[in-house]
C-alpha cells in the first residue's frame, strides 16, 4: 500500500491520506511564515500566527495546483504514493494527449489577422495541454491575444468561461481586444459591473472580481472555466473566495505581469491556477523589437540629514514638500512627448500635483487627473485622448493607471511617491514601454529622496536601493543622478 493516497475532492482541492507523522510533514513544507506580518491588524490582534497553511490538518486538503510540489515532496522523502479517481471530477493528474504545438498554431492563426508569436503559441500549448497555468506574461507580449484563444478554444467546445478582471476600464478594454483580434463579442461576451445586469445567456462573462465575489454558489456552477487577468492580485481572501466557489470549473488559468517574488504569494497562486509558466521575458521582448527601449533616470534628491521617527511621518513630509513637488512640475514641464506622473495619495499629493502642473504648462497642453473617484468611461476618454495627442500630461494614482492601462502613445513615466513593490514597480513601467507608430523609446524618471544622517539611511531611500534591485534583476539600463535640495 502506498505511503500517501491522492484524491481530487472537487477541482478546488485535493484530499490526502496518510499516517499522522507524514501529515505534520506536509504541513510544515507547505506552511509559510508572511512577511511584514507584525504590521497587519489580525496579527497585531492575536487572531492570526502569522502564517499561510496551505495544507489543512483538520480537513486534509490542499489546492488542486499544488500536485506537482505534492510529488515532488514524496519523491523527494522516498514516500510512494496513488491517486484515487473521483468518478464526477476525474484523477488528480491529467494531459490533454491530443493538444498538439502544431494544432495551436494552426489554431491561432484561423481565429486572427495577426500572427502569432512563438512564445504566444509555447504557452497557450502548455496551458491547454494541462488544463491549468499559472502564466506569467510581462506587458507587451500579447497577454490578451493568448486570453482570447484559450477563450474561443473552450467556446468552441460549448464550455462557459468567466473572465475576471481587477477594474472596469479593464473589462471593456479587453472586450475591445476580443474585437480588435476579430471577433464579434457583442454576441458572445457579456459585461458585468456596476448597474449590469448579472445573469446572462452568453459563453463567456467579463466582470470585475468586485461586482460578483458576494454573489452565491450558485451564478458560479454554471462556468467551466476560469481566466483570472493579473492574477497577482488573487491573494485577496475575495478572490480567493471566488476560486473556492467555482468547484465546478476544471480549466483554470491565472495571467500575470509579475509576483511580488516571495515563495507565498507564488505558491498561493499556482494553487490556485495551477504551476507557473513563464511566458517570456521583458528586456528579451526588448531586444526583439517588441516593446520600446527604457532609459531609467534615478534622481535623487539630496536634503539635509533628518531624522522620521516613522514611515508615515517621512511620506507626510515629503508629499507636502513644496520644493520636492516644484522640482516634479518643472520635470513634467520640461519633458517633451507625453507623460504620466504616478503618485499614491489623491487628496494629499495628486491634487497638490495636478494644480502646480496644471498651472505651470503653457496653455493648449493638455493635463488629466485620474484616480480611484473618476469613473471607467472617463478614463478611458483619456487614454482615447492620449492616443492623439504629443504632449499630454497624466497626473494619475498607481491604482487606477499602474496596472491594465494600455497607452502606446506614452513617452515618459515618473515616479512620484516611492516604493518597493515589485509588482507595483513592474507594472507601472509597463505602461511606458509599448512601441507605436512613432515611438520606439521611452524613460522613466524615478524620484527618490535621501535624507541620510551619517550611515543611517532613510526609510524612502531604503525603498529606492529595492527598486534598483528590481531593475538590476531586469536588466534595465539606468543612471543615478544626485540633485541636492536646499531646505
Amino acid at each position: 500500500m502506498a505511503d500517501l493516497t491522492i484524491e481530487k475532492v472537487n477541482e478546488v482541492y485535493l484530499r490526502i491520506t496518510t499516517e499522522p507523522h507524514i501529515e505534520y510533514e506536509l504541513r510544515d513544507r507547505f506552511t509559510f511564515e508572511v512577511p511584514n506580518k507584525k504590521f497587519m491588524p489580525q496579527y497585531r490582534s492575536r487572531h492570526w500566527d502569522g502564517f499561510v497553511h496551505l495544507f489543512n490538518l483538520k480537513t486534509k486538503r490542499i489546492y488542486v495546483g499544488l500536485l506537482d510540489k505534492i510529488i515532488a515532496f514524496c519523491e523527494n522523502a522516498g514516500y510512494t504514493y496513488q491517486f484515487l479517481n473521483n468518478k464526477f471530477y476525474g484523477p488528480p493528474f491529467e494531459v490533454n494527449e491530443m493538444i498538439s504545438e502544431e494544432g495551436v498554431k494552426d489554431y491561432m492563426s484561423s481565429i486572427t489577422h495577426f500572427e502569432p508569436r512563438d512564445y504566444q503559441i509555447d504557452a497557450v500549448h502548455d496551458a491547454l495541454r494541462y488544463n491549468r497555468k499559472l502564466l506569467i506574461s510581462p506587458t507587451g507580449s500579447g497577454k490578451s491575444f493568448m486570453i482570447y484563444t484559450i477563450t474561443r478554444y473552450f467556446v468552441a467546445k460549448g464550455l462557459k468561461i468567466l473572465l475576471v478582471v481587477p477594474t472596469t476600464s479593464l473589462v471593456e478594454q479587453m472586450y475591445k481586444d476580443f474585437q480588435q483580434y476579430g471577433w464579434d463579442p457583442e454576441n458572445h461576451c457579456h459585461r458585468i459591473y456596476a448597474g449590469r445586469e448579472r445573469v446572462n445567456t452568453n459563453e463567456v462573462t467579463i466582470t470585475t472580481w468586485q461586482s460578483v465575489y458576494q454573489l452565491d454558489r450558485k451564478f458560479f456552477e454554471e462556468y467551466d472555466v476560469i481566466i483570472g487577468d493579473e492574477a497577482h492580485l488573487f491573494k485577496s481572501k475575495s478572490l480567493v473566495g471566488i476560486m473556492d466557489k467555482l468547484h465546478h470549473a476544471k480549466y483554470r488559468y491565472g495571467f500575470t505581469g509579475t509576483l511580488d517574488g516571495t515563495q507565498t504569494h507564488k505558491w498561493v497562486l499556482e494553487g490556485l491556477f495551477g504551476p507557473s509558466y513563464k511566458v517570456t521575458q521583458t528586456k528579451k521582448l526588448q531586444d526583439e523589437g517588441h516593446l520600446a527601449t527604457l532609459d531609467i533616470q534615478c534622481l535623487v534628491l539630496k536634503y539635509k540629514p533628518k531624522k522620521f521617527d516613522t514611515y508615515e511621518d517621512e511620506i507626510q513630509h515629503l508629499i507636502g514638500h513644496e520644493k520636492r513637488n516644484n522640482f516634479i512640475t518643472n520635470l513634467a514641464d520640461s519633458l517633451t512627448g507625453n507623460s504620466l506622473i504616478l503618485f499614491s495619495r489623491v487628496e494629499a499629493h495628486g491634487a497638490i500635483l495636478f494644480e502646480l502642473i496644471n498651472n505651470k504648462v503653457s496653455k493648449g497642453r493638455r493635463v488629466f487627473f485620474i484616480h480611484g473617484g473618476v469613473d471607467a468611461e472617463d478614463r478611458e476618454q483619456v487614454r482615447e485622448i492620449t492616443e492623439n495627442e504629443k504632449d499630454a500630461i497624466i497626473v494619475a494614482s498607481y491604482g487606477t493607471f499602474s496596472t491594465g492601462i494600455n497607452i502606446k502613445n506614452l513617452h515618459n513615466v515618473i515616479f512620484a511617491s516611492p516604493s518597493k513593490s515589485r509588482v507595483r514597480n513592474l507594472q507601472s513601467i509597463g505602461r511606458v514601454l509599448r512601441k507605436s507608430k512613432d515611438k520606439v523609446s521611452a524613460k522613466l524618471y524615478d524620484i527618490a529622496d535621501d535624507f541620510t544622517i551619517r550611515s543611517r539611511k532613510n526609510y524612502t531611500l531604503n525603498h529606492f536601493i529595492e527598486r534598483v534591485k528590481i531593475y538590476v534583476s531586469e536588466q534595465f539600463n539606468y543612471d543615478i543622478i544626485t540633485i541636492d535640495i536646499k531646505d
